[in-house]
């Protein structure tokens, strides 16, 4: 830091010069987030400087923070869904296996695992080593979904939860969550859903899955305001089927104007809930479904356009994320890559990742698939 300040013109100017060194998202092909709406980037500026960790001193952002726990319980199947906005994907995967773990340890203090699909996000790793549990990955099926069979036989008495994945990271894939949910029952054990990508698109896809609070089973889930909910980065969500679960978490805040808090972090900023509440009243559940078939359409092009050169998908895309099957993958991507395309690639099997948020256009598709047929011509032409 310099002795001096200076002018306010001049950090202006850093700062723009910085963020000129960031990509843009209209070439972004890798990223599960997106461009919030308008009316989100208003809301988080209203409310940046309230602090929902001591929500007695902004009862109005605390307010808007129920407000949307309850929008987003009733999308998901359950109006009186408890939780709260967290700072993403990752943190509500934690915070629910933490609960999972502290139920379990009421009837046994031994609990050691939970059993994950191999699809699963690596926040599942982060937890198996902040909470110490062992993390055991259930192998895929032929269509990418979890092995049930493979599930039943990582299960035992140790087993503090189990996890299903509405809309894979990799694959946007869900899960059999109706079969892990019998699974669970039968066997007392705690079922989470990660749809942090899948929470604000299978709710408009008119989709025959069921994964949500609708199937008994289902304890907790996690869903990402910041990704298809076109919310302002961080926002998440963690909903509970029971308070049971989010007391669980509880941790005496002696100095607060509330006695308790269960929520990962301490300070957390209004203004992601309020952004998260602006754009789910603005839209409507009518908005999202336009986002969402939007981005399906774009989807099927993509399909469609790929096929016409001889690149089948891995499998036919369940939501807006597919998976190219190309030759020569790392040189095409690389190709991809030097004319400003961010795309990522699978870990098993391997693929081109492409995911369409609502930042993608028809024309700047139309140009990446033409980018697409070069990169893949030369991969060709190199055999």
């Amino acid at each position: 830091m310099k002795e001096e300040g200076i002018s306010t013109e001049e950090v202006r100017r850093i700062l723009a010069g910085m963020r000129e060194k960031d990509y843009r998202y209209d070439r972004f092909l890798s990223t599960m987030c997106t461009v919030p709406h308008p009316i989100a980037v208003e809301a988080h500026d209203l409310f940046m400087e309230t602090n929902l960790g001591d929500p007695g001193l902004f009862p109005g952002a605390s307010e808007i923070e129920r407000l949307v726990i309850e929008m987003m319980g009733e999308m998901l199947g359950s109006p009186n869904a408890v939780g709260y906005v967290s700072t993403g994907g990752t943190e509500s995967n934690i915070q629910a296996i933490h609960a999972a773990r502290n139920a379990f340890r009421r009837k046994s203090p031994k609990g050691g695992n939970i059993v994950v699909p191999q699809s699963a996000h690596f926040s599942f790793d982060k937890i198996g080593d902040l909470l110490n549990l062992e993390v055991r990955k259930a192998r895929m099926d032929a269509d990418l979904k979890v092995d049930l069979d493979h599930v039943e036989d990582l299960v035992d008495r140790e087993t503090v939860a189990l996890v299903g994945i509405a809309g894979t990271t990799e694959f946007g894939q869900v899960d059999p969550i109706l079969e892990l949910s019998e699974m669970a029952l039968d066997r007392g054990i705690y079922l989470h859903v990660d749809a942090a990508f899948g929470g604000f698109v299978l709710p408009f896809l008119g989709s025959r899955n069921r994964w949500n609070f609708e199937v008994e089973g289902v304890k907790s889930i996690t869903i990402d305001p910041h990704k298809m909910g076109m919310s302002t980065i961080p926002a998440g969500g963690l909903l509970f089927r029971e308070a049971e679960f989010l007391n669980l978490l509880a941790t005496d805040t002696h100095y607060l104007t509330v006695a308790k808090q269960a929520s990962l972090t301490g300070t957390r900023s209004g203004a992601s809930a309020a952004a998260t509440y602006a754009v789910m009243m603005r839209l409507g559940r009518s908005g999202f479904v336009d986002i969402v078939n939007r981005c399906m359409d774009l989807t099927r092009h993509l399909v469609t356009q790929a096929r016409k050169m001889g690149i089948e998908p891995v499998i036919e895309p369940v939501m807006n994320v597919v998976c190219l099957n190309v030759d020569d993958l790392p040189g095409v991507r690389s190709r991809l890559m030097a004319r400003g395309w961010h795309v990522s690639v699978s870990r098993e099997p391997q693929a081109l990742r492409i995911i369409i948020m609502p930042h993608i256009t028809r024309p700047n598709l139309d140009l990446f698939l033409e980018d697409l047929s070069t990169a893949t011509g030369a991969a060709t032409s190199a055999r």
